[in-house]
């Protein structure tokens, strides 16, 4: 059997903190096999960057073990350097350098890789080899700090939140690059908190929460454990009094019921037994329907269903549901890509 791109016993990550220590990664076992893209999903201040941090050899755990590609960063950091790729969330270049000027600068770092015409047509640059960086566009600069992580032809590539911030388009664009480097067979390691983004392009994702995994499992197989293929969500007027989740849980086919913010939503097995039950139930209650959709189920809905909230929303101006993750995202803004 192929030994895992990825090992990790007991990975324990601790922070002096006001009230006592703070727990960005409380006690994480994972594998990661060799040619998978494998998602890291939670909040912010969830815990997966600094994780992903100690994987990248950028961050030292309280405790625990890590092995990457059958190496120990504290017995041979270089050799490992070697294999892999990182981009960081933000990263800072030069703006008076063109492309191939700073791909070339971070070829000349590594004893073997792929040229650097390859990697900016990894990333479908062609068209601006030649453009000064402060010229690109933020989609652009984005997968030019992706092609710096390629240049050394990596084993593994880690992407932490490579698409934070960008349009639509872009985000696109990225998840293309994403997709052929899968094809290629290279070892991805994603953390996102967009879960459409791990749904299309992870075949394993974990799920991290208060700085441990609570789930873990592809896409399908975490969708798969709510046991209903539809979300029904609904809103409804009249008297100020909340629904009874039990008789809303108690209708035809539907399989779960919660509140959220605006309303309420429902997962159900067969949408079409369960709307007619519902518009029967608020009828009875004299409660007039105000807004009613329904869509597949999704990972947000798996997280939901785990945690009792919605992804992003505990998430403070930092970008942190706790206070942590300002201050070490700020400190990364310093770092080049070459770590």
């Amino acid at each position: 059997m192929t030994a895992p791109a990825i090992r990790v016993k007991d990975l324990r990550k601790r922070y002096p903190g006001r009230d006592g220590p703070v727990h960005a990664v409380n006690g994480i076992d994972l594998e990661i096999r060799r040619g998978e893209c494998f998602g890291l999903l939670g909040p912010n201040g969830a815990g997966k960057t600094t994780t992903v941090e100690i994987l990248e050899g950028l961050n030292r755990p309280t405790s625990g073990e890590v092995e990457v590609l059958g190496r120990r960063w504290e017995d041979d950091p270089t050799a490992i350097r070697e294999r892999i790729g990182v981009t960081l969330q933000e990263t800072r270049f030069s703006d008076k350098e063109t492309v191939r000027e700073l791909l070339t600068v971070f070829r000349s770092f590594y004893g073997q890789g792929i040229t650097v015409d390859e990697a900016i047509k990894r990333v479908s640059l062609e068209s601006k080899a030649n453009a000064l960086i402060e010229q690109l566009s933020g989609g652009q600069q984005q997968r030019l700090a992706v092609a710096v992580g390629l240049i050394g032809d990596p084993e593994i590539l880690f992407l932490d939140e490579p698409t934070t911030g960008l349009d639509p388009q872009s985000r696109r664009q990225l998840w293309d690059v994403i997709l052929d480097l899968r094809e290629r067979g290279r070892t991805i390691v994603l953390t996102t908190h967009y879960m459409d983004e791990a749904q299309r392009l992870c075949d394993r994702v974990a799920v991290i929460d208060y700085g441990k995994i609570i789930a873990m499992g592809s896409p399908a197989e975490l969708i798969a454990r709510l046991g209903g293929d539809h979300v029904i969500e609904f809103a409804v007027g009249g008297v100020d009094a909340p629904l009874d989740l039990e008789v809303l849980a108690g209708l035809d086919s539907v399989l779960s019921a919660r509140a959220d913010a605006d309303g309420y939503s429902l997962t159900a097995g067969e949408p079409h037994r369960a709307i007619p039950a519902l518009l029967g139930a608020l009828e009875d209650m004299g409660r007039p329907l105000l807004r009613l959709t329904t869509r597949h189920v999704s990972l947000e809905d798996v997280f939901v269903s785990l945690t009792g909230r919605h992804l992003r929303e505990d998430a403070d101006d930092d970008g942190n549901a706790n206070g942590r993750g300002g201050r070490w995202r700020r400190r990364r803004r310093s770092r080049s890509a070459a770590g």
